[in-house]
This record gives C-alpha cells, structure tokens and sequence, in this order.
C-alpha cells in the first residue's frame, strides 16, 4: 500500500527502513569499490561469499522502496547501486590485457579479411589514380600544379634538375626533409580520416578521395621518372608507403563499407545496415591508426637515415609481406596448428 506523501508515517517508515538495511547497502558499495578498482584477489574468502547475498539484499531494498513509494533520491541511489552489483557478477569482465589481446589477435584482422572486397576496390583505385595523374603530367606538364599542393610539392616541379631531385631522396638528416616527412604523415592521416568519415555519402566521396590520392602518387612518380630516377623515388616511398598505402586503402574500404550499405541496405532498414557496417569499419579504422603510427616511425628514422636503394626496397616489401601474412595468412596459420 502508498503511503500519503508528508505524512508523519511516511517518515517514519523511511527512517525505519533506512536504520534496517542501509548498513548492508554500504557493506554492498564498499565491496564494489574495492574490486572495481582492484581485483577479487583484494576480498577475503567470506567477503567475496558475501558479494552475492548482498546484492540480494539491495534488490530486495530496491523492490520495496519502489513499492511503497518512499524516497526518489533513495530509489536512484539503491538502482545505481543494484546496477553495479548487476555487471560486476553477472557482466562479461576482461581485463585491459586481454581486450588488447583480442583485438590484435582477433578482431583487427578479422575486421580486415571481412572488409576484402573494399580493400581490393580501393588499392584498384589507387592505381587507377596513380595512372591517371602520371600520364596527365607526362602528356601536359602545367596539369603537376593542378594535381600537387605547393605545400606538398616541396620546391619540386617537372622543370626541377636531376640533382635537385636527387638531393631530395638522399639528403639524410636535413631539416626540410624532416618538414617534409612530418608533412607527409599528417596529409596521409587527414586522406585517411576523410575517406572514412565521408563514406556516409553512398562511398562517392571515399572513391575520389582515393582516386586523387594516386593521382597525386603518379604526378610526383611522372617528374622522378623522366629525370631516370623512377626506381630511386620508389625505394625513397616503399620504406613508409607500404604501410601507409596500405592504411589509406584500407581506411577508404572502410568507408566504402558504410556507403554501399546506406545505398544498398538489403533486407535490412539503411540505419541498421550502417550500424552493422559500422562496427566492422570502426574496428579497421582503429587498427589504421596503429598502421599510420608504424609509417611515421618509419618515415621518420629509417627513410632520412637509409640511404641504400636496397636496403629502402627490402624494408617496405618486408613491411608489406608482414601486413599481408597477418590481415590474410596468420588465422590459416593458427588454426592449422589448433
């Protein structure tokens, strides 16, 4: 039965009620701390057999103040409290450890083999782009400044000297360079964010953000190459660009995913399609921040310290046979030995 609001009775049922139980309540809460902020292993054998009869009693404290109506404040704090009890028993608990462990183990490479088609799509793209600008600036040298930022281009054009371009590619520790390479990791990470992020828009947006990309790739190859220093820019990219191709491509699959699944739902409603595609696209896109802080190790010590042509070439066919073997061999390999 409710009991009328302000009435003497009602306080003095809530006084009784409180002097009853609030002590277990506090027993309850000061167990919960200690564990959440610690381990089981900080309990003593009696308080972690206590834990669940507690919570018992919380959930009983809960049930009869929402039945007679006594204070909201006092509801609010015996729900939160049950709340707790509720996911630390009964919820899924794993450590950080073991949440790291499984991303790297499991999630990331599983969100990449199931995003393939997209990959496949984007590194197609990316060549087409990197065809396209080549032959652009080789049949019209004035389309280099439609394609290249100033910013990005560096001083170089198609009318630079081979040694003026070679300078560049094994100039060591000079500070344009490091401008340089800082330059180059933070337009890759913005063309990854971008071909991401606007691939809501039915995947129209990430297609061209990748196709311009290797446009921007052929361009600058186009100027190296006619001065005979195609092969030397290609080892000078190959030490950070495996990497960071391979995170822009895969950045872009990603946000292909979401837009072909907004414009083709299938059975499914367009915001439970998206959501799907969401969580297999969030996952690779975490794992391409972890790819695009690899190339900036790279591109930042090995590229301006290693010179040798070879030494560069072997360094990223190493880099990318080692991305392959894990998004696409390491789960045969793992389950053969299983």
């Amino acid at each position: 039965m409710t009991l009328p609001a302000g009435t003497d009775a009602v306080r003095q049922s809530l006084a009784s009620f409180r002097q009853e139980r609030e002590a277990d309540w506090k027993a309850f809460e000061a167990l919960l701390a200690r564990v959440e902020k610690r381990a089981p292993r900080a309990l003593s054998e009696d308080e972690l057999l206590s834990l669940p009869l507690l919570y018992r009693s919380a959930l009983s404290s809960l049930s009869v103040a929402r039945a007679t109506s006594l204070d909201s404040a006092l509801v609010a704090y015996l729900e939160a409290l049950c709340l707790r009890g509720y996911f630390y028993l009964y919820g899924a608990r794993r450590s950080l450890r073991t949440r790291i462990g499984d991303f790297f183990l499991h999630d990331w490479p599983a969100a990449i083999r199931d995003l393939w088609r997209e990959v496949w799509a984007s590194v197609a793209l990316t060549v087409i782009g990197a065809i396209a600008g080549y032959w652009l600036v080789a049949s019209d040298k004035r389309w280099y400044d439609a394609i290249i930022a100033p910013s990005l281009a560096g001083g170089r054009n198609p009318d630079s000297s081979a040694e003026m371009l070679r300078s560049v590619l094994y100039g060591g520790g000079d500070h344009f360079l490091s401008g340089f390479a800082a330059y180059l990791f933070t337009h890759n990470t913005q063309v990854s964010i971008l071909a991401f992020a606007l691939g809501f828009a039915f995947a129209v947006p990430s297609v061209l953000i990748i196709l311009m990309n290797g446009c921007m790739l052929g361009a600058i190859f186009q100027i190296y190459a006619a001065k005979g220093l195609g092969f030397e820019l290609g080892g000078w990219l190959s030490i950070h660009g495996t990497t960071e191709l391979f995170a822009i491509a895969i950045a872009g699959a990603a946000g292909m995913r979401i837009g072909t699944s907004i414009a083709f739902p299938g059975e499914l409603t367009r915001v439970a399609a998206a959501s799907r595609a969401g969580r297999v696209a969030a996952t690779a896109m975490v794992g391409v921040v972890v790819m695009l802080l690899f190339a900036g190790l790279l591109e930042g010590i090995g590229r301006q310290t290693i010179t040798s042509d070879i030494a560069r070439y072997s360094i990223g066919g190493g880099m990318l046979a080692l991305w392959i073997s894990y998004f696409y061999l390491f789960r045969m390999v793992r389950h053969g030995n299983g």
